[in-house]
């Protein structure tokens, strides 16, 4: 497998990219991995992930940082520039690789993200899969990733460095907007059969119980992992998660 990095510059936006591929004048479809909040770009899960989409499915995949992510230069973590660069990327893809068959693969964060472009803009994935979607975001955020002393700081208008191994810089409109994004009491049933959501059982950061639910009541197809945790560390709970992911995109 080879490795590119890459700049899309398009509609006013610069995002970091990575592609993993084996030829270029033979991509015949391509996964968009989204990160979660404080990953970046060449995450081992995804450089595992896409070994495995080309053997299996040879699909190339696109890795990219959001706002404010790895290298980008964002100061300022906002929903409508982490929409910006996702149209751009879909807007390049389509371009540079010739009309691919797309789809998407995002974790925690970046199923958040991915589900509200969806919501926004329609599906412009044939298939979508989802490992721990941070369905409710705020709650998330400011339940299982903030302090209190980082939620009183905001409320007071200072920023504060959030996160674990990689800490991002987030204010309070950035609080303010994602509390306004409600995707428990959206309607996904349009979508329901192009998206797959795997969550790990023991999963500390986003409540196993609260994406069953989601996925329940949106009528997607719902896949337990036994002995994950968010971040999918047992090798083999992550080699679970991938065949569950390529066996839904071969479907398509």
């Amino acid at each position: 497998m080879k490795s590119q990095n890459y700049i899309v510059s398009r509609n006013g936006y610069n995002v970091s990219c990575k592609l993993y591929y084996e030829d270029r004048k033979a991509i015949g479809g391509v996964v968009l991995f989204g990160h979660g909040f404080g990953g970046h770009k060449d995450a081992k899960a995804a450089e595992r992930f896409a070994q495995r989409a080309l053997d299996k499915l040879k699909l190339c995949t696109v890795t990219f940082n959001w706002p404010c992510h790895g290298d980008d230069v964002r100061k300022k973590l906002r929903l409508a520039d982490c929409d910006g660069y996702l149209t751009a990327l879909i807007e390049d893809i389509r371009e540079r690789y010739g009309d691919p068959r797309l789809f998407a693969y995002a974790t925690s964060f970046g199923g958040f993200l991915f589900l509200k472009y969806i919501l926004d803009h329609g599906n412009p994935f044939r298939r979508i899969a989802l490992r721990c979607p941070s369905v409710d975001h705020y709650r998330i955020q400011t339940e299982r990733i903030m302090t209190a002393e980082d939620l009183e700081k905001l409320q007071k208008g200072k920023e504060v460095a959030v996160g674990f191994d990689h800490k991002i810089m987030v204010d309070k409109t950035h609080l303010d907007e994602i509390r306004a994004v409600d995707l428990l009491h959206a309607d996904f049933t349009p979508y329901m059969d192009d998206i797959l959501i795997i969550h790990g059982r023991r999963d500390e950061i986003v409540p196993f119980d609260m994406v069953q639910a989601f996925a329940d009541d949106q009528l997607i197809e719902f896949v337990p992992i036994d002995n994950a945790d968010h971040r999918f560390q047992d090798p083999r709970a992550m080699d679970e998660a991938i065949k569950a992911i390529l066996d839904f995109f071969g479907e398509a």
